[in-house]
C-alpha cells in the first residue's frame, strides 16, 4: 500500500512543501516542488538522508577553551550520533588553523572533521 511522506525542501530557499508518494520504500511520485532541486531532495531524503554535523572539541593552550568543528561534507543521518562520539574522543593543542582536519575518515566514511575557524595559543 501505498504511503504518503511530507518534508518541507531545504535545498534552495523557497522550502516547498513536498509530498512523497511511497511504496515499498521506493519514490512513486513527488509534488509540490518549484524546481528540479525538490525532485532530488525528496529522492535522497528518502532514500539516504544526511545531515552536516557541527559542533566543538577541547584544545589546550587555546585563546578558547573549545574549537568549532564541522564535517566537510553531509554524513548519514543514522550515523551522526557515533560521529557525535568520535568527535567528542578528540582533544587539539593550539595553535590550529581553519580548515585543517581535526579528524580525518570520521568512522571510515571518507569524510574528514575540519576546523571552523584558526585558533591561536595563548599569550
Amino acid at each position: 500500500m501505498a504511503e504518503e511522506v511530507n518534508f518541507i525542501c531545504t535545498a534552495c530557499p523557497q522550502g516547498c512543501s513536498l509530498t512523497v508518494l511511497m511504496e515499498n520504500g521506493e519514490v512513486l511520485g513527488v509534488t509540490g516542488n518549484s524546481c528540479k532541486k525538490g525532485l532530488d531532495y525528496a529522492n535522497a531524503e528518502t532514500s539516504d538522508p544526511r545531515r552536516m554535523v557541527a559542533t566543538t572539541v577541547k584544545i589546550r593552550n587555546g585563546f578558547h577553551p573549545l574549537l568549532p568543528v564541522y564535517t566537510e561534507r553531509p554524513v548519514p543521518k543514522p550515523m551522526i550520533p557515533q560521529v557525535l562520539a568520535e568527535i567528542r574522543k578528540v582533544e587539539l593543542e593550539a595553535p590550529v588553523v581553519m580548515k585543517s582536519v581535526v579528524l580525518e575518515n570520521v568512522l571510515g566514511t571518507g569524510i574528514n572533521v575540519l576546523a571552523s575557524r584558526s585558533m591561536p595559543a595563548k599569550g
